[in-house]
Protein backbone atom coordinates (compact mmCIF):
# COMPACT_ATOMS: atom_id res chain seq x y z
CA UNK A 1 0.00 0.00 0.00
CA UNK A 2 1.25 3.47 -0.88
CA UNK A 3 1.51 6.19 1.69
CA UNK A 4 -0.61 9.32 1.92
CA UNK A 5 1.38 12.38 0.81
CA UNK A 6 0.52 16.09 0.87
CA UNK A 7 2.57 18.55 -1.22
CA UNK A 8 1.76 22.24 -0.91
CA UNK A 9 2.19 24.36 -4.00
CA UNK A 10 2.11 21.16 -6.00
CA UNK A 11 0.44 22.42 -9.16
CA UNK A 12 3.61 23.42 -11.04
CA UNK A 13 7.39 23.63 -10.94
CA UNK A 14 9.25 21.82 -8.19
CA UNK A 15 6.06 20.96 -6.31
CA UNK A 16 4.50 19.21 -9.28
CA UNK A 17 7.74 17.33 -10.01
CA UNK A 18 7.82 16.13 -6.39
CA UNK A 19 4.17 15.09 -6.52
CA UNK A 20 4.58 13.24 -9.82
CA UNK A 21 7.67 11.41 -8.61
CA UNK A 22 6.04 10.19 -5.40
CA UNK A 23 2.83 9.23 -7.21
CA UNK A 24 4.80 7.24 -9.78
CA UNK A 25 6.34 5.28 -6.90
CA UNK A 26 2.87 4.26 -5.73
CA UNK A 27 2.01 6.85 -3.10
CA UNK A 28 -1.39 8.52 -2.90
CA UNK A 29 -0.57 12.18 -3.47
CA UNK A 30 -2.63 15.25 -2.72
CA UNK A 31 -1.38 18.62 -3.92
CA UNK A 32 -2.55 22.05 -2.89
CA UNK A 33 -2.82 25.15 -5.02
CA UNK A 34 -4.57 28.47 -4.66
CA UNK A 35 -6.48 27.86 -7.89
CA UNK A 36 -7.62 24.34 -7.08
CA UNK A 37 -7.34 23.42 -10.76
CA UNK A 38 -7.51 19.65 -11.21
CA UNK A 39 -4.40 17.67 -12.23
CA UNK A 40 -4.69 14.22 -13.75
CA UNK A 41 -3.49 11.43 -11.48
CA UNK A 42 -3.32 13.61 -8.36
CA UNK A 43 -5.83 14.64 -5.72
CA UNK A 44 -6.09 18.43 -5.60
CA UNK A 45 -7.12 20.64 -2.69
CA UNK A 46 -7.74 24.36 -3.12
CA UNK A 47 -5.66 25.95 -0.38
CA UNK A 48 -3.84 29.14 0.51
CA UNK A 49 -1.27 28.25 3.16
CA UNK A 50 -1.77 31.68 4.73
CA UNK A 51 -5.12 30.41 5.99
CA UNK A 52 -5.01 27.76 8.74
CA UNK A 53 -8.59 26.69 8.04
CA UNK A 54 -7.77 26.02 4.39
CA UNK A 55 -4.68 24.04 5.41
CA UNK A 56 -6.86 21.96 7.73
CA UNK A 57 -9.36 21.33 4.94
CA UNK A 58 -6.57 20.27 2.55
CA UNK A 59 -5.41 17.67 5.06
CA UNK A 60 -8.99 16.42 5.43
CA UNK A 61 -9.22 15.98 1.65
CA UNK A 62 -5.93 14.05 1.65
CA UNK A 63 -7.06 11.91 4.59
CA UNK A 64 -10.38 11.05 2.96
CA UNK A 65 -8.70 10.16 -0.34
CA UNK A 66 -5.61 8.32 0.86
CA UNK A 67 -5.61 7.98 4.66
CA UNK A 68 -3.62 9.82 7.34
CA UNK A 69 -0.83 11.90 5.86
CA UNK A 70 2.53 10.23 6.46
CA UNK A 71 4.62 12.59 4.30
CA UNK A 72 4.09 16.35 4.33
CA UNK A 73 6.11 18.44 1.88
CA UNK A 74 5.90 22.18 2.56
CA UNK A 75 6.82 23.62 -0.81
CA UNK A 76 4.43 26.55 -1.37
CA UNK A 77 6.28 29.83 -1.71
CA UNK A 78 6.21 33.29 -3.23
CA UNK A 79 8.68 36.07 -4.00
CA UNK A 80 8.23 39.85 -3.82
CA UNK A 81 11.72 41.06 -4.64
CA UNK A 82 12.86 44.57 -3.83
CA UNK A 83 15.84 46.33 -2.31
CA UNK A 84 15.34 46.81 1.42
CA UNK A 85 15.31 50.61 1.19
CA UNK A 86 12.31 50.37 -1.13
CA UNK A 87 10.62 47.25 0.31
CA UNK A 88 7.21 47.76 1.88
CA UNK A 89 6.36 46.09 5.16
CA UNK A 90 3.60 44.18 3.37
CA UNK A 91 6.12 42.80 0.85
CA UNK A 92 8.24 41.53 3.73
CA UNK A 93 5.49 40.08 5.91
CA UNK A 94 3.49 38.51 3.07
CA UNK A 95 6.52 36.49 1.93
CA UNK A 96 7.21 35.30 5.48
CA UNK A 97 3.54 34.49 6.03
CA UNK A 98 3.48 32.24 2.96
CA UNK A 99 6.95 30.70 2.96
CA UNK A 100 7.70 30.34 6.69
CA UNK A 101 4.46 30.64 8.65
CA UNK A 102 2.73 28.62 5.93
CA UNK A 103 5.21 25.80 6.56
CA UNK A 104 4.50 26.08 10.29
CA UNK A 105 0.76 25.69 9.60
CA UNK A 106 1.39 22.61 7.47
CA UNK A 107 3.70 21.02 10.03
CA UNK A 108 1.35 21.77 12.92
CA UNK A 109 -1.60 20.16 11.13
CA UNK A 110 0.51 17.18 10.10
CA UNK A 111 2.12 16.36 13.40
CA UNK A 112 -0.68 15.02 15.62
CA UNK A 113 -1.80 12.28 13.20
CA UNK A 114 1.85 11.37 12.63
CA UNK A 115 2.37 11.13 16.40
CA UNK A 116 -0.58 8.75 16.62
CA UNK A 117 0.89 6.66 13.80
CA UNK A 118 4.34 6.90 15.42
CA UNK A 119 5.88 7.59 12.04
CA UNK A 120 6.08 10.39 9.51
CA UNK A 121 8.24 12.57 7.31
CA UNK A 122 8.09 16.37 7.17
CA UNK A 123 10.14 17.98 4.41
CA UNK A 124 10.59 21.72 3.97
CA UNK A 125 11.62 23.10 0.59
CA UNK A 126 14.01 25.98 1.30
CA UNK A 127 16.48 27.60 -1.12
CA UNK A 128 20.18 28.24 -1.59
CA UNK A 129 19.23 31.91 -1.16
CA UNK A 130 18.32 31.17 2.45
CA UNK A 131 21.93 30.07 3.05
CA UNK A 132 23.83 32.51 0.82
CA UNK A 133 21.63 35.59 0.85
CA UNK A 134 20.74 37.55 -2.26
CA UNK A 135 20.49 41.30 -2.85
CA UNK A 136 16.89 42.30 -3.36
CA UNK A 137 15.56 39.18 -1.66
CA UNK A 138 15.90 39.92 2.07
CA UNK A 139 12.30 38.82 2.65
CA UNK A 140 12.64 35.59 0.66
CA UNK A 141 16.04 34.74 2.14
CA UNK A 142 14.79 35.34 5.68
CA UNK A 143 11.78 33.09 5.10
CA UNK A 144 13.87 30.29 3.63
CA UNK A 145 16.57 30.54 6.31
CA UNK A 146 13.84 30.35 8.96
CA UNK A 147 12.83 26.93 7.67
CA UNK A 148 16.19 25.56 8.83
CA UNK A 149 15.66 26.61 12.44
CA UNK A 150 12.06 25.40 12.32
CA UNK A 151 13.06 22.00 10.94
CA UNK A 152 15.87 21.42 13.40
CA UNK A 153 13.70 22.38 16.37
CA UNK A 154 10.95 20.02 15.20
CA UNK A 155 13.48 17.26 14.55
CA UNK A 156 14.41 17.43 18.24
CA UNK A 157 10.77 17.52 19.35
CA UNK A 158 9.54 14.67 17.18
CA UNK A 159 12.43 12.24 16.88
CA UNK A 160 11.18 10.07 19.73
CA UNK A 161 7.96 9.51 17.75
CA UNK A 162 9.86 8.26 14.68
CA UNK A 163 9.06 11.45 12.76
CA UNK A 164 11.90 12.98 10.74
CA UNK A 165 12.07 16.62 9.70
CA UNK A 166 14.47 17.70 6.98
CA UNK A 167 15.17 20.55 4.57
CA UNK A 168 15.95 20.49 0.85
CA UNK A 169 17.68 23.65 -0.38
CA UNK A 170 17.46 23.85 -4.18
CA UNK A 171 19.57 26.23 -6.19
CA UNK A 172 18.49 27.51 -9.60
CA UNK A 173 16.18 25.05 -11.32
CA UNK A 174 14.39 24.99 -14.67
CA UNK A 175 11.09 26.51 -13.53
CA UNK A 176 8.79 29.30 -14.67
CA UNK A 177 10.67 31.65 -12.32
CA UNK A 178 14.05 31.12 -13.96
CA UNK A 179 12.55 30.99 -17.46
CA UNK A 180 11.32 34.56 -16.94
CA UNK A 181 14.89 35.81 -16.44
CA UNK A 182 16.64 37.34 -19.43
CA UNK A 183 19.40 35.38 -21.16
CA UNK A 184 22.19 37.62 -19.81
CA UNK A 185 21.08 37.08 -16.21
CA UNK A 186 20.70 33.35 -16.73
CA UNK A 187 24.26 33.18 -18.08
CA UNK A 188 25.53 35.16 -15.09
CA UNK A 189 23.82 32.77 -12.70
CA UNK A 190 25.20 29.68 -14.44
CA UNK A 191 28.72 31.14 -14.31
CA UNK A 192 28.54 31.01 -10.48
CA UNK A 193 27.49 27.36 -10.40
CA UNK A 194 30.40 24.88 -10.37
CA UNK A 195 28.40 22.37 -12.44
CA UNK A 196 27.66 25.14 -14.94
CA UNK A 197 23.95 24.49 -15.34
CA UNK A 198 20.60 24.73 -13.62
CA UNK A 199 18.84 21.72 -12.09
CA UNK A 200 15.91 19.92 -13.61
CA UNK A 201 12.87 19.84 -11.30
CA UNK A 202 13.14 16.05 -11.28
CA UNK A 203 16.64 16.24 -9.79
CA UNK A 204 15.23 18.17 -6.83
CA UNK A 205 12.25 15.81 -6.62
CA UNK A 206 14.59 12.83 -6.42
CA UNK A 207 16.17 14.18 -3.25
CA UNK A 208 12.75 14.78 -1.69
CA UNK A 209 11.79 11.22 -2.63
CA UNK A 210 14.96 9.94 -0.95
CA UNK A 211 14.15 11.83 2.27
CA UNK A 212 10.62 10.42 2.16
CA UNK A 213 11.87 6.85 1.65
CA UNK A 214 13.22 4.04 3.81
CA UNK A 215 16.89 4.78 3.09
CA UNK A 216 16.55 8.13 4.91
CA UNK A 217 15.04 6.71 8.11
CA UNK A 218 18.07 7.78 10.16
CA UNK A 219 18.32 11.30 8.71
CA UNK A 220 16.66 14.17 10.57
CA UNK A 221 17.46 17.84 11.06
CA UNK A 222 19.51 17.82 7.87
CA UNK A 223 19.79 20.48 5.19
CA UNK A 224 20.50 18.94 1.80
CA UNK A 225 21.59 21.36 -0.94
CA UNK A 226 20.62 20.57 -4.53
CA UNK A 227 22.38 23.53 -6.09
CA UNK A 228 25.20 22.30 -8.33
CA UNK A 229 27.74 23.46 -5.73
CA UNK A 230 26.61 27.10 -5.67
CA UNK A 231 26.23 27.26 -1.90
CA UNK A 232 28.96 24.85 -0.81
CA UNK A 233 30.37 25.53 2.63
CA UNK A 234 27.17 27.15 3.91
Amino acid sequence: MGRSVLVTGGNRGLGLAIARRLAAAGDGVTVTSRSGEQIEGLTVAKCDVRDAAEVDEAFKIAEEAHGPVEIAVANAGITRDQLLALMSEDAFTSVLDTNLTGAYRVAKRAVRPMMRLRRGRIIFVSSVVGLLGQAGQANYAASKAGLVGLARSLARELGSRNITVNVVAPGFADTDMTAALNEELQSAIKSRIPLGRTASPDEVAGVVQFLAGPDAAYITGAVIPVDGGLGMGH
